[in-house]
């Protein structure tokens, strides 16, 4: 017998129904049921997700009527939109989409005011890839010496794409012009620069990430990871601090025999701004208190560190991850907080 598959929109929006109904019996059993939106099951967003929000379930549940679920979406801007139309009360985003949803910039047309921020996550590495044959510096302005080749930022309007897009815009990359655009996932991206059909890809992920593994174990030093000079990391800081350096050493993957200097921005764990102070502030602490546990769940999380929670965040912080930084002793940057005035005044 066939089976036959709902289309993903078709599929979240029944998930979506059904954790309705969920939430409408939690609140009758005394429980406050809160969803938690990620990206594709493919990618690393997903399982994190669901580590979270099992861990922040096992540990509040019983002891403060906390539950949490994590569901797959299309990613960071979707994430945007289902949290501002309150169908999620949780979201992971790419570092930058936090702080274009908190501005209204990029992508994300309108200031979403209602957004505040619990956490900074796990590094989103940057991986621009191109075939060696045309490295000139090594370099990330190798690529503004393109001359119609086809080169990948990622599948159409998803996060790579748009960072991919920031990015290249802030360094004066004339992409518009030096690159024929392709569009496609992450695994298909993989096979074309292998098959010959792309001259390279932007492949942003927590390192090492799979398909960049994949494709210097069957190519080798065919092809290069660009490097990025003080220079380019300030250009693209200039609007958002966002980006810090990441260093690969020799063998973080297949056949790579030298050093790559990269750059990295974390993904950010944000909520709503009507969620209870208590709620959030609990939950962020069990985040904290179980990094151990959740970077066995999954090694992408072995870069979190407590003493960088709050770097790279877009959106002010929620007052109830507010309190928990504060009571652990973090430094608290101003453009982080938001005085009651404009708490009242936020929708």
């Amino acid at each position: 017998m066939m089976r036959q598959y709902l289309p993903a929109s078709v599929a979240r929006a029944i998930c979506l129904a059904s954790l309705v109904l969920l939430t409408a019996c939690g609140d009758n059993l005394g429980i406050r049921p809160y969803v938690l939106t990620t990206a594709t099951t493919g990618g690393t967003f997903y399982p994190v997700g669901v580590a979270i929000a099992t861990i922040a379930h096992a540990q509040l549940s019983e002891s403060d009527g906390i539950s949490m679920t994590a569901i797959s979406s299309a990613g960071s801007l979707e994430n945007v939109k289902l949290l501002r139309d309150n169908q999620v009360q949780f979201a992971i985003l790419q570092g930058p989409f936090g702080a274009w949803a908190w501005s209204g910039e990029g992508p994300v047309r309108n200031p979403q005011t209602h957004m505040r921020s619990v956490s900074a996550l796990w590094k989103n590495v940057e991986h621009f890839v191109l075939l060696s044959d045309l490295i000139t510096n090594g370099d990330m302005m190798d690529l503004n010496n393109l001359d119609g080749e086809r080169y990948v930022l990622g599948a159409r309007n998803s996060g790579a794409d748009q960072t991919g897009r920031f990015i290249l815009d802030s360094l004066g990359v004339d992409y518009q012009s030096k690159f024929t655009l392709g569009y496609m996932g992450y695994g298909p991206t993989t096979n074309a620069i292998q098959d010959g059909n792309i001259v390279g890809m932007n492949i942003p992920a927590g390192a090492p990430v799979s398909s960049i593994t994949r494709a210097y174990a069957l190519m080798g030093d065919r092809i290069t990871i660009l490097d990025w000079t003080q220079e380019q990391l300030d250009r693209i800081n200039s609007r958002y601090p966002l980006w810090d350096w990441y260093d690969f050493p020799p063998g973080t993957y297949p056949n790579q025999n030298n050093p790559v200097r990269t750059v990295a921005s974390p993904n950010v764990l944000v909520t709503r701004a009507d969620i209870p102070e208590q709620h959030v502030y609990e939950i962020t602490r069990v985040i904290w208190e179980n990094l151990a546990t959740l970077q066995e769940i999954h090694t992408a999380t072995n870069d979190m560190r407590f003493e960088i929670a709050i770097n790279g965040l877009g959106a002010p912080l929620h007052p109830g991850a507010l309190r928990y930084y504060r009571e652990q002793g973090l430094d608290i940057p101003e453009r982080l907080i938001l005085d009651e005035s404009e708490l009242a005044a936020s929708p």
